[in-house]
């Protein structure tokens, strides 16, 4: 039998999420095989060959299907959909099905499409509806309290057509006052909505209730504001509901109104999806002159894949009657890919080249095929999914392509179809020593070309970047080119490549530079619809720090400290927090003036005389004297939050050091009734759980496990060195 052989990264990604007591990384993978092989009929032989599949680096199942099967609890789904329609009733059994979901694993999607919009009456109450946007907000508040499986936080999709009635509230949530921590957004919009646009033409927002137009529109101003809001904050994404609806396989059953959190899955109300993916650069082998893709070893791995992920379907446990009888109607799977950039690495062919292109169509549309007959097999094997109406597969799709970030972690390769994000990465190890990890395929050409030295890698590491740095060839900077680096219509034509063999949808980032300007954004938008893709999403680097630093407090209480510090009174009120630190327990003390105004900060930690006591003295004195000053406190918080030393959690929040304990209670105490940015800034630390996305600056945000840089794709925060993620 194979024997696993993974980096210490891999190891360490393991350990920290997947690994029962006292398991082995050959254990975890001989646990998983003989769970899902008990559903054939001689389960001895498949979990075998399910065994190497995984053993040897080839395939891995989402995260679920390793952290729950073989241990009698928790679902082995990924992804599902929950219907909210317009009662109380419905949005109540969406939050309590939601919770059981997260607890055990699953991301969930929604559309708030059919929720009347705020204000409208209610009959029954003589009330007023709270609205989709606030239904959002609820579901998002409850998703932060819950902890998926022990191992990740919350993740979600909300989804909202382009014609309801608050859709501007929608589009600006995030860019304006930093909401739904726990939400990816996408803009459900119709191919009538981007004829509008082209047009010019009016655009009518409808009741979905009363089936009233409530107001009209210019539909490019309209799109202006998600172009806009997409630039500043990345959010909101598209969801091209036609497109996504011209593959629906079975239409009979309904409309697909909603995704999975990342946007790779479109389901029906109550369904699941089960994912995989093959490790593409497993399959490029170099003993010929050239190295190139093992085409019969894919299809083999495929159909093997496919068969695993069915036996998945039956042998999962879900968490509700109505989701049990949606995934079995359909039997839906998603085998998807990663490692894709590693494997054009190793062929040699730059991402943004046209070849790269041109291979992702040949080698996706091997892998669907080879996945639609492996499923057809199995129907003619199992019979046919319940909800068939004679297409003869045993599965309504078969392929989507996920991100893959940790499962990309524990096979050592690159995430999904996306570009590196670096090419090294600095980790802090326990003895306080700081390694450096550079991309080994990149070191290994340096060296076989002779440019390899101590100083590139310093400069790689520095940069994370090999453009740069002198002395490396231009076809080598091309080879490396990171996601930052890819022209965005090169990310758009490459998921588009994919989505054209695809029976679901792609996970991608279009990430863009800091210079992007808000029209790159609207041609990446157009690009991706007019090429036919489901959706997209766009990051412009830095434009989350971007929201803090332009959401417009008032100048009045951002003036220049005043050169006169108040006197300090005889007697003074406060309040002390205790926040945990590497160092131990913090006790972090604000006291106000009789105005209520901050007026001074104190804080202890460990024992008299150590050196965290002697910083953090030193950080209070300076913060009580700008204080004292009239330096307004959100401006002390900005400087402080989010620096990174030993980051550690606290009942479900993250302290990244003791300096950011005292941001987040100054945050929490002292910003309260200030201004619009005070008060945003105030509820993003109240309702942080993890990462405050959508409120910190991913720049200074650093991996919780590795102290790694974090990087945002497809909605979630996620640290490509371990594999660490926090979606949405």
């Amino acid at each position: 039998m194979t024997t696993p052989q993974l980096s210490p990264n891999a190891m360490a990604v393991l350990q920290a999420r997947y690994l029962q007591a006292g398991e082995t990384p050959a254990q975890l993978y001989r646990r998983v095989a003989d769970a899902v092989a008990a559903a054939e009929p001689e389960p001895s032989a498949w979990a075998d060959l399910f065994y190497d599949l995984m053993a040897s680096g080839r395939f891995l199942p989402n995260s679920p299907t390793l952290f729950n099967a073989g241990t009698g609890q928790g679902t082995l789904s990924a992804c599902f959909v929950l219907p909210i329609e317009d009662n109380m009733n419905s949005i109540m059994a969406a939050a309590a099905s939601s919770a059981m979901i997260q607890k055990f694993g699953g991301g969930v999607g929604y559309s708030f499409g059919n929720l009347r919009a705020k204000g409208s009456p209610i009959s029954t109450t003589h009330g007023s509806a709270c609205g989709a946007v606030a239904v959002l907000g609820m579901l998002s508040n409850l998703s932060a309290m819950i902890t998926q499986g022990g191992k990740r936080h919350g993740a979600n999709m909300g989804i909202l057509p382009a014609s309801h009635p608050e859709l501007l509230d929608f589009i600006r949530m995030k860019s304006e006052w930093g909401g739904a921590e726990n939400f990816n957004v996408s803009v459900a919009v119709t191919d009538a909505f981007m004829d509008a646009v082209e047009r010019g033409e009016a655009w009518e927002l409808v009741d979905p209730h009363s089936g009233r137009t409530t107001q009209t529109l210019s539909a490019r101003e309209t799109w202006r504001e998600i172009v806009d809001a997409a630039w500043s904050s990345g959010d909101p994404g598209l969801y091209f509901i036609d497109q996504a609806n011209r593959r629906n396989p079975t239409p009979h059953l309904g409309r697909l109104e909603s995704t999975n959190p990342c946007g790779e899955v479109p389901l029906l109300p109550y369904e699941a999806c089960n994912l995989g993916s093959l490790n593409l650069a497993a399959f490029v082998t170099d003993d010929s002159p050239e190295p190139r893709f093992d085409e019969r070893a894919l299809d083999a791995a495929a159909r093997l894949a496919v068969r695993f992920l069915d036996d998945v379907v039956t042998a999962n446990r879900l968490p509700t009657p109505e989701v049990a009888d949606a995934v079995e109607r359909t039997r839906k799977i998603g085998l998807g890919v990663m490692g894709w950039h590693d494997a054009l690495i190793a062929l040699g062919i730059p991402y943004a080249d046209d070849r790269a292109v041109e291979l992702a169509e040949r080698v996706m549309g091997r892998i669907n095929r080879a996945s639609a007959q492996a499923s057809a097999d199995l129907a003619s094997e199992r019979g046919a999914y319940p909800a068939s109406r004679g297409d003869g597969y045993r599965n309504a799709t078969r392929t989507c392509i996920a991100p893959t970030g940790s499962i990309s972690a524990i096979a050592g390769c690159s995430s999904g179809i996306e570009p590196l994000f670096a090419l090294a990465f600095v980790k802090n190890v326990l003895d306080g020593q700081r390694l450096t990890e550079v991309n080994p395929r990149f070191e290994a050409v340096a060296r076989e070309r002779g440019f390899w030295s101590a100083e590139l890698a310093d400069e790689v590491a520095r940069t994370g970047s090999a453009q740069g740095a002198p002395g490396v060839p231009d076809d080598v900077k091309a080879l490396f080119a990171t996601a930052m680096e890819i022209p965005y219509d090169a990310h758009v034509r490459m998921q588009a490549a994919f989505q054209r063999h695809t029976d679901l949808a792609v996970s991608k980032t279009v990430n863009m530079r800091n210079d992007a300007a808000p029209e790159d954004v609207e041609a990446a938008y157009k690009l991706a619809h007019r090429l036919g893709c489901a959706g997209i999403t766009v990051y412009r680097d830095g434009s989350k720090s971007a929201q803090v630093l332009e959401a417009g407090a008032d100048p009045a209480r951002r003036a220049k400290p005043q050169r006169k510090t108040r006197e300090r009174p005889k007697t003074i009120r406060g309040v002390t927090e205790r926040m945990r630190t590497a160092h131990g327990n913090a006790y972090v003390t604000v006291n106000f003036d009789d105005d209520g105004l901050p007026f001074e900060v104190f804080t202890t930690v460990g024992k008299a005389g150590g050196a965290e006591q002697a910083h953090l003295e030193a950080i209070s004195r300076l913060a009580s004297l700008a204080l004292r000053s009239g330096v307004p406190a959100v401006e002390i918080v900005e400087q402080l939050r989010g620096i990174t030393s030993e980051p550690v959690w606290d009942s479900g929040r993250l302290v990244t050091s003791a300096p950011d304990a005292v941001a987040q209670v100054l945050a929490m105490h002292a910003l309260e009734g200030g201004t619009e940015e005070e008060e945003r800034l105030r509820h993003a630390y109240a309702a942080q759980t993890a990462l405050p996305m959508g409120a910190e600056p991913l720049a200074s945000l650093r991996c919780p496990d590795c102290n790694g840089a974090v990087v945002l794709q497809e909605g979630c925060a996620s640290c490509p060195a371990c594999g660490w993620n926090r979606c949405a």
